[in-house]
């Protein structure tokens, strides 16, 4: 009988063994799955915050567009003002050389009526 009894413990202690490798496959699997899993978790989550990221500096550029936009109708409507602002200068400049031209001549007829 005693041939037998050492024949089971070293099946026993092999079955033992068998289990755990087993158990150790399944745990190593259900790692695996689990790393997966937060690895395309970690990847979607990357996807979308590119996404937000990429919209809000869309979003950004239309901002700074619409504010491009509005300065060079604003430097626009300046330039035509100081186009216009130069234009009646030049015109007053011109009306005062007319009346300095009138009042130089009047006072030559004034000077004239003294010395007669």
């Amino acid at each position: 009988m005693a041939p037998t009894v050492k024949e089971i413990d070293p099946l026993d202690h092999l079955e033992e063994r068998i289990q755990k490798a087993v158990a150790l496959v399944n745990r190593l699997r259900d790692e695996k799955e689990s790393a997966a899993k937060a690895a395309s978790d970690d990847r979607e989550m990357a996807a979308l915050e590119r996404e937000e990221a990429a919209r809000l500096a869309a979003e950004e550029k239309a901002a700074a567009q619409k504010v491009a936009d509005a300065l060079r109708v604003d430097l626009e409507e300046a330039q035509n003002a100081n186009t216009k602002l130069a234009a009646e200068i030049e015109a007053m400049r011109a009306e005062r050389l007319q009346v300095r031209a009138r009042l130089e001549k009047l006072l030559g007829h004034i000077d004239q009526l003294g010395a007669a």
